[in-house]
């Protein structure tokens, strides 16, 4: 990767300048993998009593069942304190909860920690969440839960519209390259040139910013996996060579017969790419297993679980292994790009430095918001 000094490329945190921190849950039991046994977590919290009640609930500093807090924007769900709360469970949504690991989450505020309202009055169908971690970064349709990385949001309104780019980029852009882009396309460019250190490099080529986006949107699509199911190449795909077990405790890896080993069952072809394929040091697909297998301590709210594994997590995981090889051969940018736009370019040009308004949320909403116990929210 060519050495730059700060002046040459900008800085994601310039181009998309908005970002909040993940939410932090505080408990793990309201997130997992299956939506039924969200619900029945959540019946067998209202269910108990008293201490009962609390100790399945695992109380922090941020919530407790006495905590009154608000509901989460577009989410219905209860506003009574959890001491004494009852009826149904909020309707679980997607969320992802790991690298390519999209998981459900019970959207009550009650429940969370901090569970950042500014992302969820953003999210919409024409939204995306960038997330920067260590190594790479991340774009999702849905609400991102990864720590420790910003989340950068797309749009700062749901509805897709005020893009949370730098105010002027996309003109300054249009200038060079003939066209105004589009704030997809713009971020498909990041997505398709951002480096380790969280600089874009920027370019006026047009060839070079077309091939650059074409890349970009096609991690774009294997990410958000909200289009066509992807598949290999020359007819390829994965499926299963020898029946699961009702719950496999391990998997392993067989690298000559490009073979995926859960336990006695068998699901090839597995690309050597889609195995290896790592964030932050961690193998994707190790992880996912993970989370599905981890043995959760007896007596507590997660360890309310499927008693066999469910065909759907086969499904999502024929899909990941497509996914992962797929964006293992999606090019990057390596090279110095032609007709550089620097970060001094764009100070130059009144881009930068970014507004300080352009840093904070949009301030105008659509929607009222239902405080604690009931009452109308004050935004």
């Amino acid at each position: 990767m060519p050495s730059v000094t700060p002046d040459d490329a900008p800085l994601l945190a310039d181009l998309m300048p908005w970002s909040v921190a993940p939410p932090r849950l505080g408990r793990g039991w309201p997130a997992g993998p299956d939506a039924a046994s969200l619900k029945a977590r959540w019946d067998a919290l209202v269910k108990a009593e008293g201490p009962d009640r609390e100790a399945l609930f695992e109380p922090t500093r941020s919530r407790t069942l006495r905590s009154a807090v608000g509901q989460l924007p577009g989410r219905a769900a209860g506003t009574e304190k959890l001491v004494r709360a009852g009826g149904p469970c909020a309707e679980p949504v997607r969320v992802l909860h790991a690298p390519f690991d999209e998981q459900w989450l019970i959207p009550d505020h009650r429940l969370i920690d901090a569970a950042r309202p500014e992302l969820w009055r953003v999210t919409g169908r024409r939204q995306v969440f960038v997330v920067e971690l260590a190594d790479r970064l991340l774009a999702s349709s849905v609400l991102p839960l990864l720590r420790p990385g910003r989340v950068r949001p797309l749009f700062r309104r749901p509805d897709g519209t005020e893009p949370n780019l730098a105010p002027g980029l996309r003109d300054h852009l249009g200038a060079r390259l003939g066209t105004v882009p589009d704030p997809l396309d713009v971020l498909a460019w990041i997505l398709f040139a951002a480096r380790a250190d969280l600089t874009v490099p920027l370019t006026g080529d047009p060839g070079l910013w077309a091939h650059g986006v074409e890349s970009g949107h096609r991690t774009l699509w294997l990410m958000r996996r909200d289009g066509e199911r992807p598949k290999l190449p020359g007819g390829r795909r994965p499926y299963v060579r020898a029946p699961l077990p009702s719950r496999p405790l391990t998997v392993l890896y067989d690298r000559d017969e490009e073979t995926l080993l859960l336990d006695e069952g068998r699901v090839s072809p597995v690309p050597p790419q889609a195995w290896d394929f790592e964030v932050g040091g961690v193998r994707v697909l190790e992880q996912w297993f993970a989370e599905r297998t981890a043995e959760p301590e007896p007596g507590t709210l997660a360890a309310i679980r499927p008693a066999t594994w469910p065909q759907s997590w086969t499904s999502e995981l024929l899909e990941l292994i497509t996914v992962l090889a797929l964006l293992a051969d999606v090019p990057a940018l390596e090279d110095e790009p032609a007709s550089r736009i620097t970060a001094r370019d764009l100070r130059a040009a009144g881009v930068l430095p970014v507004p300080n308004a352009a840093r904070r949320p949009a301030s105008v909403l659509d929607h009222h918001e239902e405080g604690p116990e009931g009452q109308l929210g004050l935004l």
